[in-house]
């Protein structure tokens, strides 16, 4: 089966076509990738439409079986809802109440697996990646904003409308005085610990901040105090950080011991430095995990 994949960010929509075996669970092949800047939604959604149509006929396909979304938010996924598949009260402007989903199920005239960007994610891992064979994981994404996917008993967890995992307050540190980037929250974690809230703080870009800068200290200490929230409140078997910053190299190695300090012993499955070490990772499919995380998403609707 063929399946158009789609990672629909808010910095870029990552595209991409995909062979994929329905009688097994093996990865997909990729037969053709792109990236599409998250610009306004009829130019995004074109976009992506187009290269589904192009990179399709260019691989001899006349017709697609499955197209797979992982979407950014916040979206509605309740399928008995007249807005299922669209991305409702998002902060990204011109978004907001878009319908993506349904854009190329009626244009493209197949199914549509839709989803968060960060559950995408983390089905993708459960499959592929960094959480085979586990049934309690939490799958944490930090850039443009900070999300999360939660596995519970080897379910994705939906609820009333989906974990908002970037979105829970957290405890200031002492000395930090930056007032927070939500427009909702100002100072929840993704006001603190995102992309844009350590441009701000920083008046850098993060990729542009070096090892040593005591911007990635202050992210750590603060990506710890969630982690440790969720620790106690989901009790997951593994946290998965993905993203642009959270697979940035030592930060995960940093984290891991601040949970430590944040737990303070209470959690005798994360007693020491070498269960801590194991239980932050990085997702095994790395940048690629939302991408091929939208192809399981289809893959999943079909075996169901």
């Amino acid at each position: 089966m063929v399946i158009g994949a789609i990672e629909a960010g808010g910095t870029k929509f990552v595209c991409g076509l995909m062979d994929a075996d329905s009688q097994d669970c093996a990865k997909p092949t990729l037969l053709a990738k792109t990236s599409i800047p998250t610009t306004d939604p009829k130019a995004t959604l074109g976009a992506a439409l187009s290269f589904l149509v192009e990179s399709a006929e260019s691989a001899g396909v006349a017709k697609l079986d499955y197209v797979g979304i992982g979407s950014f938010g916040p979206v509605d996924l309740r399928h008995s809802s007249p807005t299922w598949g669209c991305i409702t009260a998002t902060p990204k402007p011109g978004w907001k109440n878009t319908e993506v989903a349904g854009f190329f199920r009626d244009r493209l005239n197949v199914p549509v697996a839709f989803d968060t960007d960060v559950n995408a994610a983390a089905y993708g891992e459960l499959l592929w990646g960094a959480a085979r064979g586990l049934k309690d994981f939490v799958y944490i994404t930090i850039g443009t904003g900070i999300g999360g996917g939660v596995f519970s008993n080897g379910s994705l967890l939906h609820g009333l409308s989906h974990p908002e995992l970037g979105h829970i307050k957290i405890q200031r540190e002492a000395s930090d005085s930056f007032a927070g980037a939500c427009p909702y929250h100002r100072d929840c974690l993704e006001g603190m610990a995102s992309g844009p809230a350590i441009g701000k703080r920083w008046e850098a870009r993060p990729e542009d901040l070096g090892a040593d800068h005591e911007a990635w200290e202050l992210e750590a200490r603060y990506l710890a105090k969630a982690f440790a929230a969720y620790t106690f409140v989901l009790s997951p078997e593994r946290i998965l950080m993905g993203g642009g910053i959270g697979i940035r190299p030592g930060l995960a190695e940093r984290v891991a011991v601040h949970v430590g300090e944040e737990l303070g012993g209470y959690v005798p499955a994360l007693s020491d430095a070498s269960r801590l070490a194991g239980y932050i990772a990085r997702p095994l499919l790395g940048q690629e995990a939302g991408l091929f995380g939208a192809a399981a998403l289809a893959l999943r609707v079909n075996s169901s």
